[in-house]
C-alpha cells in the first residue's frame, strides 16, 4: 500500500513523521518529493535509473542560499563537516557547499551514516530499468524498506498539499493523511523560517525593511556569493508582514484540499494539528489504523513512545500582533480556511 501525510508547510508534520518512525516495521520518509524539480518530478515519460539519480541528487538551491548565510533550519538533519554541534559521525560535505537533496534530510534520518547509504542507494538506482518517475519511486521505496529491514513505508514532505493532486493520480489506490494546521499560527511559523521566508517573499513581491519591494531588487542569483548587502541576505533578515504567509497558506489549502475532498472517505484521513498535540496517543491510533499499521500484542509501547515527543500545545502566536497586522492576516487566511472548514 502507498500511503502519504500531506498538508501546508509548518503544519507539524515533521513531528508527525518522527512519531511514524516509532512504529515497529514502518519506514518514515521525510522530506523526498518536495525538493525534487516540479517540471520533473511527475513526468509520465520513461527515464533511466541514471537520469533518476540525477534528479534526485540536485541540491536545492534555496536551501543553498540559506545555509550560506549562516542560518539553520531545523529539518535540515544532515552532520556537516566541521560543524561544532551536531551529530557524530560527521558527513563529507560542508555547510553551505551543494548538497545532494536526499541528503538534507531524508537519509540523515534513516542512518547515522547518510553518505554511505547515498553510495549504496546510487547503486541500486543506477540499475533500474527505464520507467516512469513514479515507478522509479516505488522501487526506491521499496529497497530502502528491504534494506533498513522495514515492512512497509511512509512518505511525507513539507508543502506535500501542493502536489497532492498529482499523487493521487499516479498512486490511484494510496491512502493519505492530511494534517492542517491553523492558518495563522502556520502563517507565522513560516514567517520565522527562512527556508520559507525568502521563496515566500519572492513569490509574492514582499516588502523588505527598508519598504522597497523585493521586485525592486531583482534579478537576483540564487548562487551568488553571499555579499554584505546582497538581496538574498536582506529577505532572509526582513520580517514581511504575516498576511503574505497567510496568503500563501491559503493558496496552498486552495491547490490541494479539493483533490483530498474529491477521494472516497476510505482513502483519505483529515487530522487537526491541534487535536494531535492535545489527545496523540487517540490520534496515533487512528492514523495506525486508517494506514494499517499493524499493533501486535506488546507493540502498543510505539504509540505511547511517539506521544511523549509532543512538548505539549505550541503557544499561539497571532494574539501578540497589533489588531491591524491580525485582522490582515486573517483577511488572507480566510479562502483556505472555508475551504477547511473554518479552521
Amino acid at each position: 500500500m502507498e500511503r502519504f501525510v500531506v498538508g501546508t508547510g509548518r503544519c507539524g508534520s515533521t513531528l508527525l513523521s518522527r512519531m511514524l518512525a516509532e512504529a515497529p516495521g514502518c519506514l518514515s520518509i521525510f522530506e523526498f518529493f518536495n525538493g525534487l524539480d516540479p517540471n520533473e518530478r511527475f513526468d509520465p515519460r520513461p527515464i533511466t535509473g541514471a537520469a533518476l539519480g540525477e534528479i534526485i541528487s540536485r541540491e536545492q538551491p534555496f536551501v543553498t542560499a540559506v545555509l550560506r548565510r549562516g542560518y539553520r533550519v531545523d529539518e535540515i538533519t544532515y552532520p556537516f563537516a566541521g560543524d561544532p554541534e551536531g551529530p557524530a559521525p560527521r558527513g563529507r560535505h560542508r555547510r553551505g557547499e551543494p548538497l545532494p537533496w536526499i541528503l538534507v534530510s531524508m537519509l540523515p534520518r534513516l542512518t547515522d551514516r547518510p553518505d554511505a547509504l547515498y553510495e549504496e542507494l546510487g547503486r541500486f538506482i543506477a540499475g533500474l530499468p527505464d520507467q516512469p518517475p513514479r515507478d522509479h519511486y516505488l522501487a526506491l521505496f521499496g529497497w530502502l524498506s528491504e534494506r533498513l529491514g522495514r515492512k512497509g513505508w511512509i512518505e511525507r514532505s513539507g508543502s506535500s498539499i501542493d502536489y497532492a493532486a498529482d499523487l493521487i493520480r499516479l498512486y490511484p489506490e494510496a491512502r493519505f493523511v492530511h494534517l492542517h494546521r491553523l492558518g495563522p499560527e502556520v502563517a507565522l511559523s513560516m514567517r520565522e523560517h527562512h527556508a520559507y521566508r525568502l521563496p515566500i517573499a519572492l513569490l509574492y513581491d514582499a516588502p523588505l525593511a527598508d519598504g522597497r519591494r523585493v521586485s525592486e531588487s531583482l534579478p537576483i542569483d540564487l548562487e551568488a556569493d553571499p555579499a554584505p548587502d546582497d538581496t538574498i541576505s536582506r529577505i532572509l533578515e526582513a520580517r514581511p508582514p504575516a498576511e503574505y504567509f497567510g496568503r500563501y497558506w491559503s493558496d496552498q489549502v486552495l491547490r490541494g484540499q479539493p483533490a483530498l475532498e474529491a477521494l472516497p472517505a476510505g482513502r483519505v484521513l483529515q487530522v487537526a494539528f491541534e487535536t494531535l498535540v492535545a489527545r496523540p496517543r487517540d490520534v496515533l491510533a487512528e492514523i495506525a489504523e486508517f494506514f494499517e499499521i499493524g499493533i501486535r500484542p506488546g507493540e502498543r509501547d510505539w504509540i505511547a513512545n511517539a506521544a511523549a515527543l509532543v512538548g505539549g500545545v505550541p503557544p499561539a502566536r497571532s494574539p501578540g500582533l497589533s489588531s491591524t497586522e491580525r485582522s490582515q492576516l486573517l483577511e488572507a487566511c480566510a479562502p483556505g480556511a472555508e475551504l477547511l472548514g473554518g479552521s
